[in-house]
């Protein structure tokens, strides 16, 4: 009689996981309408969990497009592409639908690229809501923008240090945000943030943001971009309180301003009239939804 032998591993096989993946474009250019140049939608393009919504504006500030991921999150091994084109003499908003949240990662970190371009003449305002950073959470993030002559840029990022009304806590976080700004192909402006290990205990410092869940970045990049320093400062003056910090500088064409703050709503305290200030329009819809 023959024995046949049938071996069964014990070993677990580690389940794929599914992973989000996604690209969207968009792109303006000035159209003819009734004898006058309007702003209007040149391109689009979305792919996978990457998608652009496009709302009616009625305020008059231009058009807007609103960038959304519809994976719900990011965690380890997700990958995201948001690119937008503003073409000579528009002006355009680029924002998101809501808060981005990136989660606890079982392996690897999540990656977004965002790109602009900015053409002569042209006005953007690049201002996404915040991005919400969960405990164990890992990100790769770029932010690369090309202006071309006069064109001008509004640049906001905000980061939230998971979500203090809940009583989270984030010990643990894996984090790399770099700007990279170039006017005619020269670089204007870099600048990079790391944060790996426990965020509490590297945020407590009086030199890293003394205690600090929740920070923001803002730029201004354009020819009179020194000229709104004095009411900048004045704002931020008349905002301060405890909990909340900024400071604001201008060279070689830009402004900068960085927000330091105990938590989110404290941070769109001085974020929130500072986007208005300086565009002289309220802020997006999707914003307040």
């Amino acid at each position: 009689m023959a024995v046949v032998s049938t071996a069964v591993s014990t070993q677990k096989e580690t389940p794929r996981l599914e992973r989000a993946d996604g690209v969207a474009r968009v792109a303006f250019a000035l159209r003819q309408i009734a004898g006058r140049e309007e702003t209007r939608l040149a391109d689009l393009f979305q792919d996978g969990s990457a998608k652009v919504r496009l709302p009616k504006v009625y305020d008059g500030s231009g058009p807007a497009a609103v960038f959304l991921n519809s994976a719900g999150g990011v965690t380890g091994g997700d990958h995201l592409t948001f690119e937008a084109r503003l073409g000579a003499g528009t002006t355009a908003t680029v924002t998101t639908q809501a808060a981005e949240r990136i989660y606890r990662r079982s392996e690897g970190v999540g990656r977004i690229e965002n790109r602009l371009v900015v053409e002569a003449g042209a006005n953007a305002r690049w201002l996404p809501q915040e991005t919400i950073i969960f405990d164990g959470a890992g990100l790769r993030r770029r932010f690369d923008v090309d202006l071309m002559g006069d064109a001008r840029l509004i640049a906001v990022e905000s980061i939230v240090l998971g979500r203090t009304a809940m009583g989270e806590e984030v010990n643990s976080v894996d984090l790399s945000d770099h700007w990279r700004v170039r006017r005619d192909g020269r670089l204007v402006y870099a600048d990079a943030l790391r944060l790996s290990g426990d965020s509490q205990v590297i945020l407590s410092g009086g030199a890293t943001g003394r205690g600090a869940r929740a920070f923001a970045s803002v730029l201004v990049a354009a020819p009179e971009a020194a000229s709104q320093l004095d009411r900048v400062r004045e704002l931020i003056a008349a905002l301060a309180r405890d909990g909340l910090e900024a400071g604001a500088s201008v060279f070689d064409g830009l402004l900068s301003i960085r927000c330091l703050a105990l938590d989110g709503r404290h941070l769109r305290a001085i974020v929130e009239p500072l986007i208005e200030t300086l565009t002289g329009w309220p802020l997006p819809r999707a914003w307040s939804i």
